[in-house]
């Protein structure tokens, strides 16, 4: 990871910046953790479809809410630029800022551009698209049941920590040729690194060990699996290269499918709509997964895109170098776009929620991801036809992050059942 510029004073914001508005509002308040649509409809008042905003430090930068607006950045990459290199306050950025994992620059597929990211997302779209979904779908299904065994005897469980979070992992594991013994601490790992804990740089530097060895062993023995398909990939990536992007699916398999998950199950039994199906879930099942990305969609904001030129955008002046962050949770709700909420969207898969022009997640990313979501929702209703919450929904507490959408953790009670060998 490239360090930034030795920083400075970060107490005053310079003239001219979002946070030198006396109304720019503090990204990383408690407001944004816990009551995000209220301060959508806030800003929206306040400033239109792009507010300006601080981040930790008072470092400033503009927030995009609005659907339009923030379809034209994600359309635009030569004026919107992924390359961090060309933010305009790196001198007031201090090297162990806390959001330094997401716009700190690096080699992997995240920060290319142009022809450059063309070819590496065009290798990793080629190495994902080979994965056969229907082997996939019996795959899920296994570890599904795997994970529910382990708790099925009891009665009891938290669904997000025992369930909806280590499932991608688990999945991603398979797909990527990993032993099954390694498994489990890639998930531990993989976790601590996205917390953003005391642990997360080591966590993460564990990551990069292991999947630095599996390249080695899949260059020796190749297989039917991720890894193997980039290394004979075309584009010739490097080590690096290699390295970097494997991380990157990794991660973005992780905690955005897991909170999917998560979202989806709290949905079903917490709404009296779902609650009539409850018992069947496969006819419900899809509905609420994508009432999940329009209501609360995992990944409610994302650093970020910088201005290549000074621009107009939503109303505000942007200069070059700004950092843009992008709303997707408050343009998936923008009501110039949906003033029905989402009784007005059942069917519409036009939200934000995957991002959207060159550098959304890549095909067919979103629909490996909802095979994942799917088939843990559905075996979970299949297994444990009357499961209930063990707290009252407002008991549930979302998670402290405005960037990510996820609980805490979702303890729920079923009749208890015996463990037998197979299930389908």
């Amino acid at each position: 990871m490239t360090n930034p510029p030795h920083p400075s004073d970060l107490s005053t914001p310079p003239a001219g910046c979002p946070a030198h508005a006396k109304s720019a509002v503090a990204l990383h308040s408690p407001r944004f953790q816990q009551q995000p649509a209220e301060l959508y409809r806030e800003l929206r008042r306040e400033h239109g479809p792009v507010a300006p905003i601080v981040l930790d430090g008072g470092v400033p930068a503009w927030y995009v809410i609005g659907y339009r607006e923030l379809h034209h950045v994600l359309s635009n990459p030569h004026l919107f630029a992924r390359d961090s290199r060309r933010w305009n306050q790196w001198d007031r950025v201090p090297a162990d800022w806390p959001l330094m994992p997401y716009v700190g620059h690096n080699p992997s597929v995240m920060f290319t551009e142009g022809d450059e990211h063309r070819r590496r997302s065009g290798a990793i779209s080629d190495a994902l698209a080979a994965v056969d979904q229907f082997e996939l779908r019996t795959s899920c299904e296994q570890i599904a049941d795997q994970l529910i065994d382990a708790f099925v005897v009891s009665g009891e469980a938290d669904l997000k920590a025992q369930y909806a979070h280590p499932m991608p992992s688990l999945v991603v594991s398979k797909l990527f040729g990993l032993p099954d013994s390694e498994a489990p601490e890639v998930v531990r790992n993989l976790a601590a690194s996205l917390d953003g804990g005391p642990d997360a740089i080591p966590a993460y530097q564990r990551v990069v060990t292991t999947m630095e060895r599996l390249l080695r062993t899949k260059r020796a023995r190749p297989g039917p699996d991720v890894p193997s398909r980039l290394l004979a990939h075309p584009a010739a990536l490097t080590e690096e290269e290699l390295t970097q992007d494997l991380l990157v699916i990794m991660s973005a398999a992780q905690q955005p499918t897991a909170n999917w998950i998560g979202n989806t199950l709290r949905l079903m039994l917490t709404d009296d709509r779902f609650a009539v199906t409850l018992s069947g879930g496969r006819r419900s099942a899809g509905q609420a997964l994508n009432e999940v990305l329009w209501e609360d969609t995992p990944t409610q904001n994302f650093v970020g895109r910088w201005a290549s030129q000074a621009t107009q955008l939503g109303g505000q002046r942007i200069q070059q170098g700004d950092l843009i962050v992008m709303g997707l949770a408050a343009a998936n709700t923008d009501p110039q776009v949906r003033p029905d909420s989402y009784e007005g969207s059942v069917g519409n898969h036009a939200q934000m929620s995957f991002s959207h022009g060159e550098h959304r997640c890549p095909f067919p990313a979103p629909e490996l991801a909802e095979v994942i979501a799917r088939a843990a929702v559905e075996v979970l209703l299949d297994r444990l036809p009357d499961v209930v919450l063990a707290v009252a929904p407002e008991q549930l507490v979302w998670r402290q992050s405005v960037w990510m959408r996820g609980l805490e953790s979702l303890p729920v009670e079923f009749t208890p059942a015996y463990v037998t060998s197979s299930f389908r």
